[in-house]
């Protein structure tokens, strides 16, 4: 049975997970999990989709960056997926567990997938401090301290908390840094 999973990380990537539900309809996925979150955070979904496999099955992604946050979390699954008796196929790649030449080509790939992406961060990094240095980068605008006023007041008319959060669109948190 093949089974797929989908990921994006934001909701407004409405179009990609769809495309990539569409690819793995296409080459015949009898159980599709979903879903739109960060890579970082908890992914019920693929704890689903792992949970589901049975031996002999073929967990199918597009990509290997919608699997996997690192060489390490990838070797973790694939670690879970081999004491089931389960393949991986990755449809972008063309790369298939179920041989020997596939379990290879996941880990050197799986290897330059994470390299890449640290060094995207690393020049992340090295921007956001160049344009501090600039004074063109100042951060995010503090929401929560510019309704300071009317957390304060929401909250002398004894609403509670969470309830003041709400109103005003900020995280229960920020109401607590604020008052």
């Amino acid at each position: 049975m093949l089974i797929g999973y989908a990921r994006t990380s934001t909701t407004e990537q409405v179009n990609g997970l769809e495309a990539q539900r569409e690819a793995l309809k296409a080459i015949g996925c009898d159980r599709l999990y979903d879903e739109q979150t960060s890579a970082t955070g908890p992914r019920k979904a693929l704890s689903e989709a792992l949970g589901y496999v049975r031996e002999g099955d073929v967990l199918v992604v597009t990509k290997l960056d919608r699997l996997a946050r690192s060489v390490v979390h990838l070797g973790e699954i694939v670690e879970g997926l081999e004491a089931k008796s389960v393949g991986l196929r990755i449809l972008d790649l063309g790369l298939d567990t179920t041989t020997a030449t596939g379990k290879l080509m996941l880990n050197v790939l799986g290897s330059v997938a994470q390299f890449e992406r640290e060094m995207m961060l690393e020049r992340q990094r090295d921007g956001i401090a160049k344009a501090k240095a600039q004074g063109k980068y100042k951060g995010r605008k503090p929401t929560a301290q510019a309704k300071k006023a009317e957390v304060v007041a929401m909250l002398a008319e004894g609403k509670s908390k969470r309830d003041v959060a709400r109103a005003l669109g900020i995280s229960e948190r920020s109401v607590y840094r604020v008052a």
